[in-house]
């Protein structure tokens, strides 16, 4: 079934890219492209049987995020995200699972995850209050995973420090409308969010280590292979997978200008051997980008499908060539851009939209190499990171 989501997108092509230059104009993804998302299933393919989902496997899933994202990056975008949060959601506490899909299985949730709230106890759970930056997809969305920090009852921060993940219903938040003023990823709407004093029982919190280690998973009892995989492999997946689609995308539109351009000395550009050179390396370039991710998810999914539990040296590992993939594609359609000329800067091409987006892609936390590549540099010397190193792996 979840490959007929894939068909989908690839039947309603033309539609799609013109709803992605009316989300660039609007600031959030169309509501028509909201409306095909939800008859189609797509953020349901990580979501479990029992309440509507597909359960994928996530290459399936990510393959259909990328053409999403070639198409619309900002459809592409949320898809990608948007789109893991069933995949989290499907070992939460089963009362707040009910909640959010038992009258509506097309239910969305957002995000951030990011720290920005504070959790006091209080008897049966917590009071919770913060603001975050960065909700993608938020105004079509009905719940959210919001990020925060343990506090003792006296409201000071527990110490070590202990992050959250809270589950939140739209009653319990305000999206603030004018925060999302952006020079790429316009269309994704991903504004703030604020909490003021709500109350949270405690069967919507999970803590943040348990998921991301995998214990949250096996406490809960899934047993299935999609919900073993490692959050630090799943959450990226879709981001990732955005920005290479996007990367895509570009190419696409690069190419179909390319065809029949004329450069500045005159000569066809399919006559211009220097050209077609840069643009045939960064074209393997971006194919290895997708592939090497691709393969990445094939491999975790083999480890935890033959009932390995994989080791933190393999989770860094992954989220290196993760890492890898989005810079490398972005990196490869930089040198397809440069040589599109100045006629491909003017507003109304679509590659600079395409190229905006990309960039944007790289901007979100989980593409920061610096201490990916340390602790997996690390691990591959036999040491065992510690502190900050392990931070989303």
């Amino acid at each position: 079934m979840s490959y007929e989501v894939l068909a989908g997108i690839e039947a309603a092509a033309d539609d799609i890219f013109l709803e992605g230059i009316e989300a660039e104009r609007i600031g959030k993804v169309a509501d028509a492209t909201v409306k095909r998302m939800k008859e189609s299933g797509s953020i349901r393919m990580l979501q479990p049987k029992e309440h509507g989902g597909f359960e994928s496997h996530p290459r399936e899933f990510a393959e259909t995020v990328m053409r999403m994202a070639s198409l619309n990056p900002s459809a592409g975008w949320v898809h990608g995200i948007v789109g893991v949060h069933p995949w989290q959601l499907a070992f939460a506490d089963p009362r707040v699972q009910q909640e959010v899909w038992g009258e509506n299985q097309d239910t969305w949730l957002a995000s951030p995850y990011m720290p920005g709230g504070m959790c006091v106890p209080v008897d049966g759970g917590y009071r919770f209050s913060g603001r975050w930056s960065f909700s993608s997809g938020t105004d079509h969305c009905d719940w959210a995973f919001l990020g925060a920090m343990a506090c003792n009852p006296d409201g000071s921060v527990q110490m070590p420090p202990r992050m959250l993940h809270v589950i939140v219903p739209r009653s319990d938040y305000r999206i603030i409308d004018d925060s999302w003023d952006v020079v790429g990823l316009r269309g994704t709407g991903s504004k703030d969010v604020v909490v003021e004093d709500a109350f949270v029982p405690d069967y919507r919190v999970m803590d943040c280590d348990e998921v991301i280690d995998g214990t949250a998973v096996r406490k809960y009892g899934r047993t299935e292979s999609l919900y073993l995989m490692p959050w630090s492999n799943m959450f990226p997946l879709g981001i990732t997978s955005a920005t290479i689609g996007i990367c895509e995308g570009l190419l696409h539109h690069a190419n179909e200008y390319q065809r029949e351009r004329i450069n500045p000395q005159g000569t066809a550009v399919k006559d211009d051997p220097y050209t077609l050179f840069a643009i045939g390396e960064a074209t393997a370039k971006l194919r290895s980008a997708r592939d090497s991710l691709l393969a990445n998810v094939d491999r975790m999914w083999d480890i935890v499908d033959s009932g390995r539990t994989p080791t933190f040296e393999q989770r860094a590992l992954g989220r290196e060539t993760q890492v890898n993939a989005a810079w490398q594609a972005v990196t490869a359609i930089d040198q397809v851009y440069a040589r599109c000329g100045g006629n491909a800067l003017r507003m109304d091409k679509p590659m600079q939209r395409f190229w905006r987006d990309a960039h944007a892609g790289l901007h979100h936390a989980i593409h920061v190499p610096g201490t990916v590549y340390h602790a997996a540099t690390l691990s591959g010397l036999g040491v065992d990171p510690q502190g900050p190193l392990r931070a989303m792996i």
